[in-house]
């Protein structure tokens, strides 16, 4: 068994595999016909402007199809993104995206600083994040080992940016050159997916890597740094709860 696709199933075993969003170079009606047996309805397909890559998201989804979609995806075939469950998840991510127009996929200073402040954060609650360069910004992953609500959830990412946002204001930096999205959002969480651990990124085709105080990790270190925060920084119940209660002084 591909030792990646055990990390991706372990790591991301509680979102719902019913459904999933797939970013793909295939299109057509032939792709279409293959992948809609045994049940599986399309909901949606696009291509990406002036890229060769399709999105297509499927509900429906029979277990097979998604253990054949995550092996894909680990192999560099597709990138598989995931929504979360409609009440409780055991997994919670920010998505950090530079906001402005620039073409260049430099981070910005507002973006570093960003990334800094909202790691410590978590870090100092007893949340130490999984942070993964992603197109012009980052995701970070918080993995829990038993699901809570998805109102505490937001509200606990809710805070924790703010005391970012709040952190680059103190520096007397720009925050509103950062555009923050959380998973799950109660008002999203069927319409936004988030995108797996492993991906190549269809805008500029690089890796998800794992970035530490060290800089950005190869992608062979990064998988090891992705097994590692699977086995070592997995939350407690106990654990989030204090940080919940922390979070709102």
């Amino acid at each position: 068994m591909d030792s990646k696709l055990e990390l991706i199933r372990a790591f991301y075993a509680g979102l719902p595999k019913d459904r999933v969003k797939v970013e793909t170079f295939d299109h057509g009606f032939a792709f279409l016909e293959e992948m809609l047996i045994d049940g599986m309805t399309l909901e949606y397909g696009e291509r990406v402007l002036c890229r060769e890559v399709y999105k297509y998201k499927f509900s429906n989804v029979p277990p097979w199809r998604m253990e054949e979609l995550l092996l894909s995806h680990v192999r560099k075939g597709c990138n598989v993104c995931l929504y979360f469950a409609d009440k409780t998840n055991s997994l919670f991510g920010f998505n950090l995206d530079g906001n402005h127009k620039s073409n260049s996929t430099a981070i910005s200073l507002e973006m570093a600083a960003a990334v800094s402040a909202l790691e410590e954060i978590l870090t100092g609650a007893g949340c130490k994040p999984l942070v993964v360069a992603s197109g012009k910004g980052y995701h970070l992953w918080c993995r829990l080992g038993a699901a809570a609500s998805n109102d505490q959830l937001y509200n606990f990412m809710l805070r924790a940016m703010a005391k970012t946002l709040y952190a680059l204001h103190q520096k007397g930096l720009d925050h509103n050159q950062i555009n923050a999205r959380f998973y799950p959002d109660p008002r999203t969480r069927d319409k936004i997916s988030l995108r797996l651990f492993g991906s190549d990124h269809p805008n500029n085709k690089v890796f998800s890597r794992v970035q530490t105080q060290d800089g950005l990790l190869d992608e062979e270190a990064s998988w090891t740094a992705f097994d590692e925060h699977l086995r070592l920084n997995t939350i407690s119940a106990e654990t989030f709860c204090n940080a919940c209660a922390a979070m709102m002084r």
